[in-house]
């Protein structure tokens, strides 16, 4: 065997130099684990198959692996066939990215978590999208980084790693750590992504091709404006709204938030009814209700803890007033708001 350096080939004048080889493909490893939300998911390998087809080249290729192995099913049913058993050796693979959904907290899988931790042990990027942050902070890969997660597993989340420092962003890109939160937003993360391995250029084009006209940064806030989401306009009201979804674990008092709108108690009332249907007592109530919902369906945490995380004085008393809706809603007619 020739150990002395091959002469360097200079092309012939009046020739074109050797083509270079195109890059390999990046790969790509998405972990599904069962009950994962579909469009998230979809959200996410989608634009990796565009910026094949757009740029005419393979710049990315892509495996399926869940705890179990066979089929991965969604949470609306669909299952998809997984290509990658937890554990195996995926050499080159440079992102992996586990997609959760429904009640990730209380997923466990031992095996997986020691998959994960080995892979970023060797060098690869980890990353959760949905519900799989979860997954990720169970195997000890998010500590010292900034992540995030979808909004309505936010509070359980804080409750269960109260050392993690979670912010409500559609993604966290922290250095070998990805963390999304959803649905539509993977698809801004993966622009985000392509945007990085190959120019802003292509990103625009993905984002073109899926009618999605503003590629958001990943800072950008996860929910729908007040005014949207309640179809509410009165600077007032939007105030108290506010304040109410911000003091969960110590209720404002009614003269509390009369103040904030600069408007007595009772006007206050006459607001609530006017523009949602219910008196201000009533939907600050539900909200403290929804949010004691997800906590005793996310954590283990006693229910004495979450009565007090959500502003009641006792368990029974947050069991009460679970019962009284309960009765409410069977009574009411459909659409009916009901008297506060």
């Amino acid at each position: 065997m020739r150990s002395d350096p091959l002469p360097s080939a200079s092309p012939r004048p009046g020739r074109c130099p050797p083509r270079s080889e195109p890059p390999a493909p990046r790969t790509v490893g998405f972990v599904l684990v069962p009950g994962f939300a579909l469009m998230s998911y979809a959200a996410a390998v989608e634009p990796l198959r565009a910026a094949n087809v757009l740029s005419g080249r393979p710049l990315y290729d892509w495996w399926h692996a869940a705890p179990g192995g066979g089929e991965a099913r969604a949470s609306n049913g669909l299952a998809i066939l997984t290509d990658v058993a937890v554990g195996a050796p995926v050499p080159g693979t440079e992102r992996v990215f586990v997609c959760a959904g429904g009640n990730p907290a209380a997923f466990d899988d031992p095996a997986l978590s020691a998959w994960l931790r080995g892979l970023a042990r060797r060098g690869t990027s980890i990353g959760g999208i949905s519900g799989g942050p979860y997954i990720l902070a169970r195997a000890g890969l998010l500590e010292g980084r900034r992540c995030t997660l979808h909004w309505e597993h936010v509070p359980a989340f804080e409750a269960l790693y109260p050392g993690l420092d979670v912010v409500r962003s559609l993604f966290e890109i922290a250095g070998d750590r990805m963390t999304c939160s959803g649905g539509i937003a993977a698809l801004d993360l993966m622009l985000s992504l392509i945007e990085r391995d190959h120019g802003p250029a292509l990103a625009r084009g993905v984002s073109d091709w899926f009618l999605h006209n503003q590629m958001r940064e990943g800072l950008s806030p996860q929910r729908m404006d007040l005014r949207l989401r309640f179809g509410v306009r009165d600077p007032r009201l939007l105030r108290v709204l506010a304040a109410m979804e911000a003091n969960l674990e110590t209720p404002l008092p009614r003269e509390a938030l009369a103040g904030l709108a600069h408007v007595s108690a009772r006007q206050l009332e006459r607001l609530f009814h006017d523009h949602l249907g219910c008196g201000p007592h009533r939907h600050y109530l539900a909200l403290r209700l929804d949010r004691a919902h997800q906590l005793r369906r996310e954590t283990s945490l006693p229910a004495s803890e979450i009565a007090a995380m959500t502003g009641f004085a006792s368990a029974d008393e947050l069991s009460r007033a679970e019962r009284r809706r309960a009765r409410r809603a069977e009574d009411a007619p459909v659409g009916s708001a009901g008297e506060d």
